[in-house]
């Protein structure tokens, strides 16, 4: 609420600001491009030419004013609407204004659409709303990021086609929203393990599987969603969950208030070693390999030859614990052939020397921790 919280509330000063943080203080140079605004920043109702409006108490000068001082930053602006009649929260959503919005959207400097599936009616309207919302974009001649939840919506009652999402989305959601816990992270990577036959060999340049999109504060910035730098989970989890983003190629966003970051998690979110694997240009999604007992071993393989590798411990009590594994695990036994070197890059980065096809390789794992690898 702008009236009893006006620093934190969602309006343009809030977004002017993260903008200027970003600038500042190494995010955008880090690679996180856009400040995406999230539901509830339209006015409850379309104006007299049908198009939608900004809330004139919270946006006073308007998106397009808003999308310029982005934009002067360096930086790009996302925005929220829905594929429904209402978006999530109440407000106008697109369903019948598919090309005029996106019009309007073009016309205001927007970099980036996500694109809800609340209050769609049937699965064949939801359906065509993504695509006809997709080529609507692709006609205003503007470069626009277009982010689906289409298999989220879909998933409880058929499987999606991912091949068709695809073709018209750059990313989509497949799974709910994260939330600041460490159950919420655990749950999302167990979704992804069960489901990576079906999702890993779609992810590609142009095309991506997004772990999670959950608004904590109305903002997310691009480079899914990671709530590293809030309140709900230990280092050791941020760890894991920046680690895990990384080896599943997913697009990273933050949901936190940049202002108020701890050093901490700005060295991680802001970890060059880590954006890197994450933003390969191969493009290949990782996957899970083996799991044994409390441990996980997944593997990302990445462009010249080399592969990222993250070794998760679920235990969540007691102290830290060895886990021993066979390189010849990696690659389908390629990624040693005959011999490789080894550097840690999370939680520090230090060289663990060269290895032959046949070692074996021993990482110490605290309890909810990751040890990311690149081989």
């Amino acid at each position: 609420d702008c009236a009893t919280d006006p620093h934190r509330c969602v309006s343009e000063r809030l977004f002017m600001e993260m903008a200027d943080v970003m600038a500042a203080e190494g995010w955008r140079d880090a690679g996180y491009e856009y400040v995406c605004i999230d539901d509830c920043w339209m006015a409850p109702r379309r104006d007299e030419h049908g198009r939608l409006q900004a809330d004139p108490k919270r946006f006073p000068s308007g998106i397009h004013k808003l999308a310029d001082y982005i934009h002067s930053k360096g930086l790009k602006l996302g925005i929220y609407s829905d594929v429904g009649n209402k978006t999530c929260a109440g407000f106008p959503g697109s369903y019948n204004y598919y090309d005029l919005d996106a019009q309007t959207f073009a016309s205001w400097g927007v970099d980036l659409l996500k694109f809800d599936g609340c209050n769609s009616g049937t699965l064949e309207l939801l359906a065509e709303g993504y695509r006809r919302m997709s080529l609507a974009l692709n006609k205003t001649g503007r470069s626009i990021v277009y982010s689906c939840e289409w298999p989220f919506y879909l998933r409880p009652v058929q499987q999606p086609n991912y091949t068709e999402i695809k073709q018209y989305c750059n990313h989509w959601r497949n799974f709910f929203d994260v939330y600041d816990s460490w159950r919420s992270i655990k749950s999302i990577l167990d979704w992804t393990a069960l489901h990576q036959d079906s999702i890993v060999k779609i992810a590609g340049p142009g095309g991506w599987n997004d772990p999670d999109m959950a608004m904590l504060l109305g903002i997310f910035v691009f480079l899914s969603q990671l709530v590293i730098g809030n309140f709900g989970l230990s280092w050791d989890q941020s760890v894991t969950q920046m680690a895990m983003w990384a080896i599943m190629a997913a697009p990273l966003f933050m949901s936190n208030d940049l202002r108020h970051i701890s050093p901490e998690a700005k060295w991680l979110l802001q970890n060059k070693e880590v954006i890197a694997i994450n933003q390969d240009p191969l493009g290949k999604q990782g996957y899970q390999i083996t799991k044994d007992k409390n441990f996980e071993l997944w593997e990302r393989p990445l462009s010249g030859r080399a592969y990222a590798v993250a070794v998760l411990n679920h235990q969540e009590i007691g102290g830290p614990q060895n886990f021993t594994f066979s390189l010849t695990f990696l690659g389908n036994g390629l990624a040693c052939n005959p011999a490789c070197s080894v550097r840690q890059v999370l939680p520090a980065s230090r060289d663990l020397g060269f290895y032959t096809w046949v070692s074996s390789l021993s990482v110490e794992v605290n309890p909810t921790g990751t040890v990311l690898l690149k081989v």
